[in-house]
């Protein structure tokens, strides 16, 4: 099963949440979404509404799953994505970053 692309959720140095869709190397490249808060950690449907806008799913019925990194011990959720066979308008949360 390939990594990518892959959908992550992080505590950005922002102070505030972060949805990226992971798809190579370069950050630059990658679809982010900033939920501008926080706190509430965004839910799973916040998530999938997000992943939606951005034209993406999660990959054949993946869960998010909590990891943290071990050098800075964060904490963020990924679940691996694909593109959506169609575009869905769905109103994101949050705002654009």
């Amino acid at each position: 099963m390939p990594l990518l692309p892959e959908a992550r959720m992080v505590l950005h140095a922002s102070g505030t949440w972060k949805l990226f869709v992971v798809t190579g190397y370069e950050p630059r490249e990658w679809l982010a979404y900033s939920f501008n808060r926080a706190e509430p950690v965004p839910t799973v449907p916040e998530c999938v509404a997000v992943l939606a806008a951005l034209g993406y799913e999660a990959r054949g019925g993946a869960e998010w799953k909590w990891d943290a990194t071990t050098g800075r011990r964060r904490l963020f959720a990924k679940v691996p994505v694909r593109l959506l066979t169609a575009p869905v308008a769905v109103p994101p949360v949050g705002g654009a970053s």
